[in-house]
Parts: structure tokens; sequence; C-alpha cells
């Protein structure tokens, strides 16, 4: 028979509870299962399969991402039907939330502080035959013509589906600037429109769209070379878009007819969106939320490769640990910061 005298008995107590706590710091959301949401562009994709990774990584078990249109998602995250996601645009989201939306939710860290540029590109060729600074110019007949796809006497627009915040405001802009009968925003699946608009490009074709960054497009049609930016008339913001008026007209834009240009639409923060019972009860989520941050040009980059037919969740998933293996002294302090913050 094995005999432990209480010393030896004790000493391996003590190791096991060390490894235990260990553990349990190592993997703050050992036990707790995420039900994220994710928005219905894909150039989003990427920053929520990221965010996803690192909850993981401390232990969470994270279910699959259900994919939202903006209004739904914020009704979502406030009744707790899902927890959290990667895509929020504000200012531009504001006007989508609901009334109880600060005593339920919150708006955590900066994916990308000011990086949500917005606004109307329109190919070089055409803005330096017709001379067009702003969504004036497309009250012109012969601008009008050169721009009309379908023969309604309007030019076409590439614009935003339904259901999302660039919608909206392209809608103000039509009734404010009186273009509802020069201008047919197009909104029909935006990648589908935009990867039409590329096409047309290429064919030597005038293009006139809508975009925002982070995004493949200014990357394929690069502002300065091949599309500009324009001008609207004048700034005459929604009354969500007052309070940050100052920041609808932007200087140092590469590419755009003038400086400053007048966009017409917020720079945004992009930020996470989280349910505020959930982050109360998960300090470690909290705080991966606050620290996580991406370059730009990373998100952009990684929006390329999904243009270019790399968009599958394996591909995606492949484009997350390739950024991980760049950054790990980054992604690791991230992680060592979260769960500092469950101790």
């Amino acid at each position: 028979m094995l005999r432990f005298t209480k010393a030896a008995l004790g000493l391996t107590l003590a190791l096991t509870l060390s490894a235990g706590s260990a553990l349990a710091s190592d993997k703050p959301g050992e036990g707790k299962t995420l039900q994220p949401a994710r928005a219905t562009w894909n150039t989003g994709f990427f920053q929520e399969a990221l965010v996803r990774k690192g909850l993981e990584e401390l232990g969470y078990k994270v279910k699959k991402p259900k994919d939202l249109q903006n209004p739904i998602f914020y009704k979502s995250v406030v009744f707790g039907d899902v927890d959290y996601w990667t895509n929020g645009w504000f200012p531009n989201h504001d006007s989508q939330l609901p009334k109880n939306f600060d005593e339920k939710a919150g708006k955590y860290g900066y994916v990308v502080k000011a990086g949500g540029l917005q606004g109307y590109l329109v190919s070089k060729k055409e803005v330096d035959k017709f001379n067009i600074q702003s969504l004036d110019d497309f009250k012109r007949e012969e601008v009008k013509k050169a721009f009309d796809k379908n023969g309604d006497g309007k030019a076409d627009l590439t614009a935003c589906p339904p259901g999302w915040g660039c919608e909206n405001v392209i809608s103000h802009h039509m009734k404010v600037y009186d273009l509802d009968a020069h201008i047919n925003p197009v909104k029909a699946s935006y990648e589908a429109g935009m990867a039409s608009a590329l096409a047309a490009y290429k064919s030597g074709e005038p293009i006139f769209f809508y975009t925002w960054a982070p995004n493949w497009t200014i990357f394929k049609l690069k502002p300065g070379k091949d599309v500009m930016w324009i001008n609207v008339p004048k700034i005459m913001p929604k009354e969500s878009q007052k309070a940050a008026e100052d920041r609808m007209t932007v200087s140092g834009i590469q590419g755009a007819v003038s400086d400053p240009v007048k966009l017409g639409f917020v720079v945004s923060d992009i930020q996470i969106v989280a349910n505020k019972k959930f982050i109360a009860e998960n300090p470690a989520a909290k705080k991966f939320f606050e620290v996580f941050t991406l370059p730009l040009e990373d998100i952009n980059e990684q929006n390329t490769k999904m243009n270019e037919g790399e968009k599958s969740p394996q591909d995606i998933e492949r484009h997350v640990s390739d950024w991980i293996a760049k950054n790990t002294d980054k992604w690791n302090s991230w992680l060592d910061e979260a769960r500092k913050a469950a101790e």
C-alpha cells in the first residue's frame, strides 16, 4: 500500500489548485457560449473573424455569427438575442439605434478610429471631359446621358442596398439637392453592383458609384488615377448627422476634385457594439474589445484578396491566421490584457 505524508498530500493539492488557477486565468471565458452577429457587407468579415478568434483563445465558445441588417442587429443586441458585433459605424449608424440603446448596449474600443470614409466617385476620364465637380453636375443633360445605363434619362449611381445606413443618406441627398429626376440610385447587391462597375470601367465606360473605406473598391479603382472623389453641392446634414457636421468636409483626400472636399457623409469610427449585461459578466471580453484595433491598410489588403476570389470561410480563417502570425506580439498583448482584466 502506498503511503503519503500530510505534507506530500498538501503539496499535491497545492500544485493541483495552482494548475487549475493558471488554466482558469489563461481561459477566463471557459464554459461560456457567445452569440455574435456580423454585418451583411463582406468588407467587415475579416474584423469579425479576428475578434471571434481572440475570444476563442480566451476560452469562450463562440457560435457562428448571425448575418444581420443594421437595424435588426441593434434591436437584437438590445434584447440580448446576440451578444456583440464588430461592425458598428458611428455616427453613421446612430439614426438606426433603438431609443433604449444606451440603456442596454454600448460601444467599445475603436476597430479603426476615423476609418469610415464615405462618398461619391466618378471615373476620372469623365470628370476631366465634363468638368464634374459635384452631384449638381449630374443635372446637366450631357452628363446624365453619359452615365445613363438603362435609357431612362437618369445617370445610374451604384448605391447601397436597402437597410444600410448609407442608403438613408443617399436618399436624403437625392431629396435635398433635388436630384430625384436626374440620378437613379441602383440599390441591388453592392458587391455585384461594384463588380459590374469595375467591368464597365475596364471596357472604357463611365462609372459613378458610392463607396467607403475600408473597401477593395478604392484599391482596384485608385482615386486620382482611375476615379475621383466629388463634392456634394453644399453640406446639408440629416438630423442624425448634425452633431458631427464638421466631419463631413475633409482635407487631404487623395484623388478628390477639390481640397477640402465636401463628402456629404460623416467620417465614422468603426467600433464594437455589445450588450451591457454581457459586458458586465465578461470583463475579459470587454477588455479585448477595448484594446483591439487594426490599421486601415491591413483591412483593405484583406478586402482586396476577398475581391480577387479568396472569400470562403476557410480563406478568411487563413487570412486571420496569417495576420496573427505577422502581429504576434500585438496579438498576445491584447490577450494578456484581457486575461488580467478577468482576475
